[in-house]
Parts: C-alpha cells; structure tokens; sequence
C-alpha cells in the first residue's frame, strides 16, 4: 500500500513517472508552482522540521507534506530536491527542497556563509525542477533569509538562449508568504545584477563589440538618468588622453576601441571622495600576434569579463539607490592580429609617461588598464578597485575556488573580504612582493615589461606588480578573476556556462563601503 502511495504522491530523485488518479503528471505543468525547504533532522530528532512556511503549507493541507515525505523515500539531503503533485489546489506542483543542518553561519575554513549558501543551492534546485515542468509562476519559501532564496532562484533560472530558437520557459519567481519583501527585493537585484554580467559575457563577441556593450550599459542604466552621467568617449578623446598603450591595443582591429565612463551620484550632497571601479573590456581576445591555440579561443568574448562585473555592480547599486558616489572605467577593444597590430617587441607610452616593453601581445588587458588607472586618478579617488579576466596563472593558482584579490591595502582587503563572506563568491589575498615588482621594471628597451623576466613564474603576481606601476593611491585592489570566468558544476545555482563572478562581492562592497563615514 505504501509503494502505492509512494507512486502516485511523488517524483523527484528515482524519476516516478507518478500518476496521481490515473492524472498524468504533464496535468500539473503550467499554473502555479511552490518551493519550501526542509532541513536535515537534528540528532536525536524525530519528525520532520521543516521551515516556518513550509510547516505552515503542511498545517493547511492537514500533515499531507509530512506524510509523503515520510513514505517517499529517505530523508532529503542537503541541495536535493523531490516534487509532489496535487496536495494543494492553488499549487498543483510543489517542489520540496533539503537546506542542510538547520542553524549553521559562517564557516572559517570555507570563508562563507554556510547558511545562506545552501538555501541559495537548494532553491535553484527546486526552481529549476519546475522549470521543467513548464509552470511560469513559482512562489518561494524564504528558508530564513529571503535574500539569499531570491539569489538562489534569480541565478540558477538564468540561461543565456536568446539566440536559439527553443527556449526554456522563463519563470518569474515571487516570494510566498508575508515574509521580508525588502530583503527578497534586495536578493532580486543582487541576482539581475549578475545576471546582467553573464549575459555580456556569454554573448557572441559579433553580438557585443565594445560599441554595443556601452549601449547596453547606457540603456540598462537610463532608469537612473537623475543619478548616473554616462560618457563613451570614442577614439579621438582616447588619443587626445595619450593613452597609448590602450591605443597599442585597439589598432589592431576593425572595430572602433569606446571608453566608457560611468557617474553614479548616489549621495551627491557627499564631500566624501568618489569609489572608482575599473574592468578590462576586451571584447574579444585572439590574443593578437602571439596568437592563442584556437581550440577554446571562442570562450574569450567573455575577456570583458571585468568590465561586465563593474558595470553590472553599478546598474545595481544603482538600482539599490545606494548612498554612495562610484565613478566606473571600462577601457573597451578586440585584441586582433591585423598588420597594424602590436608586435612582439614594440615600445608603447602609457598616458603616465612610462615606455612599455610589449613582449608579448597576449598580455594585452594589463595594457589597457595601465591608461584607466592612471586616468582613475583624475578624480581623487578615496578607493580604487579594478577588475580583470587577466591571467591564466590565476586559473592554475586558484582554479574557481575565489577571485584573487591584490592589494596595497589591509583597510580595503578587509572589506572586499567581508562582502564576499555574504554573498558567498569568495576573494582569497594574493601577494604583491616587491620580488614580482623587480621583474616587470627590469627591460631592456622600456621602463617596464608588460610579461615580465620570467613569462611563466607567478604570472599572476608579476602582472598585479605591473599594474601597480600605474597605482598612487593608497587604497587600491585588483582582482583576477580570470579562474572564475566560468561555471562548470563548481557553483551549484550557477549553470554551466560564464558566470558573472564576482558582481555580487563588488555590489556587496560598495553597499558596505557606504556605510563608511
């Protein structure tokens, strides 16, 4: 009789194909779908313990959720899902997600949220279930932290499809209840604002010339015309900038190099100096005379992986009305293998007066932001923090575990550290050695070396000590996030494909860098 029960209430992890009344289970597709969270038993325990709303929805069908769980088979585990069909006639699919051990924070070892990292997971599993079954609408539990739920559900729904001709059904997640609609409104934004990131970076490098990403920057942005000043300066106001090594860089393609400069004034009665941001926009990388091997060479139209990041963090706060004044750069070019490319060889002027040494022109991001950071100057910046897909050795180093994260600054790591904690897309320190600094202002025919003595030693710190070069200030970071540029099945909300990382730790930042006095 339980086997009987167990077939017609349930599907989920054994693939039921589960008739509920001789109702086939495509009878519940489209209409209203539900996610409620249930946590591991706590030792000891008996029962299930669900979520305050999820134990709620079971009192108001009179134990039914209790009861198919209990014959479904063994307990949920944590990220796991399970879907039941007909307990409730305003949900006829409901999917039952497994949050972990209820009550844990932050782990030291992991350097994150455990809490908010499993109900981020354990959503978008249960989101993304429904989406299969084709129901538009879905209402989620908040799990006890409705930010978090709203990230899980916005980030793991998103699919970059919008140049195939069979698509996913989009679903529009609403938090159920009368729970924290500011935090869940928060979470939304959070996860668009990463969205916004994926997207660019996903798109065919023919569907996102560094033109077309300042439009979709300017139009995501004209919402906020009261508070945000958009400037794409085009190649004439690049030159009369002397900004020759991001010039050095952009002769090589067809395709006209924009700086986009971005103005959010989000506390404009503020004296306090602005927060500058900066991200790499190569639009796509070939690498340039040293050309790279062809095979996965597509993947880098995401090398504007470090402008997306920036700009999307400044649609969202932005969005958010943060109280803080951010001053975005996104230097804007392909780096093509054209005759009039750089060389091997070749002596460029970067617009602080410094001669560089290009020995490689595959070390072109670094080039292009050497001009954005000194122009980053110009406003008398309280902060600077760059963005970048920018080395390979960064992969090796830290793979996608976390950005890596440069810094002259202990004030500034804390706080990048802090943010990524909360959202859970971690930055890990990374050294600046005055070792690595000897090695790219050593050159024979410049002041410095855009690779360095040694190419293949400590790629990734040779190229921060670079970029130091170009950095006055006291309070600056660079972060390459050159190993998180993809997802795989390391972010369990994430799916496969490029992943925004880290727009999130830089919203989170900037929300906690204007609280600041």
């Amino acid at each position: 009789m339980l086997l009987r029960f167990r077939n017609l209430f349930t599907s989920g992890v054994r693939g039921h194909s589960c008739r509920l009344f001789s109702v086939s289970r495509s009878s519940f597709s489209g209409g209203k779908g539900l996610v409620l969270g249930v946590y591991e038993k706590e030792k000891n325990g008996t029962g299930i313990l669900f979520t305050e709303a999820a134990a709620s929805f079971d009192r108001s069908i009179s134990g039914k959720l209790s009861e198919m769980l209990s014959i479904s088979g063994p307990p949920l585990k944590q990220g796991k899902s399970r879907i039941f069909y007909g307990l409730h006639q305003e949900f006829p699919s409901v999917a039952v997600v497994g949050l972990g051990k209820k009550g844990v924070g932050v782990c030291g070892k992991e350097n994150w949220d455990n809490c908010k990292e499993n109900i981020r997971a354990a959503v978008s599993a249960g989101c993304r279930q429904l989406q299969d079954l084709e129901i538009p609408q879905v209402e989620i539990d908040p799990c006890g932290d409705d930010q978090a739920a709203a990230e899980g559900a916005v980030l793991g729904l998103f699919e970059y499809n919008e140049l195939k001709s069979k698509k996913k059904v989009q679903v529009t997640p609403q938090l159920h209840g009368s729970a924290d609609t500011a935090a869940w409104e928060k979470g939304v934004l959070y996860g668009e604002g990463q969205n916004l990131a994926r997207r660019l970076m996903e798109a065919p490098a023919n569907h996102v010339t560094p033109t077309i990403f300042a439009e979709t920057i300017e139009k995501k942005l004209s919402p906020f015309a009261d508070r945000v000043i958009i400037h794409k300066r085009p190649q004439s106001w690049i030159e009369s900038e002397q900004m020759g090594a991001f010039l050095s860089v952009s002769k090589g393609s067809e395709e006209p190099p924009i700086f986009l400069e971005l103005h959010y004034n989000g506390n404009p009665d503020s004296r306090q100096a602005p927060l500058v941001l900066v991200g790499k926009g190569i639009t796509f990388d070939s690498g340039g005379i040293s050309l790279k091997p062809s095979s996965g060479m597509d993947a880098m139209r995401a090398d504007m992986g470090g402008a997306a990041t920036v700009c999307s963090a400044i649609v969202t706060a932005a969005a958010l009305k943060l109280p803080i004044n951010i001053i975005g750069l996104a230097p804007l070019c392909e780096n093509m293998p054209s005759g009039k490319a750089n060389k091997p060889g070749d002596v460029v002027h970067a617009r602080n007066g410094k001669t560089i040494q290009v020995d490689n022109t595959d070390a072109e991001g670094r080039l292009i932001l050497a001009d954005a950071l000194c122009y980053a100057h110009s406003f008398n910046p309280r902060a600077i923090v760059n963005a970048a897909t920018l080395t390979g050795a960064m992969d090796v180093a830290l793979g996608s575990a976390a950005a890596g994260v440069f810094t002259n600054s202990d004030w500034l790591w804390e706080r990048l550290h802090k943010a990524s904690v909360i959202t859970g897309d971690r930055v890990w320190r990374m050294p600046l050695f005055q070792h690595y600094t000897k090695q790219v202002t050593e050159s024979a025919l410049a002041d410095l070396n855009n690779i360095g003595k040694y190419s293949r030693s400590g790629g990734a710190c040779t190229a921060a000590a670079f970029l130091q070069e170009f950095v006055t200030v006291d309070h600056w970071a660079h972060l390459d996030i050159a190993g998180v540029m993809t997802n795989k099945d390391e972010v369990p909300y994430l799916r496969k494909g490029m992943s925004g990382r880290p727009t999130r730790t830089l919203v989170e930042f900037a929300a906690v860098f204007s609280t600041e006095p």
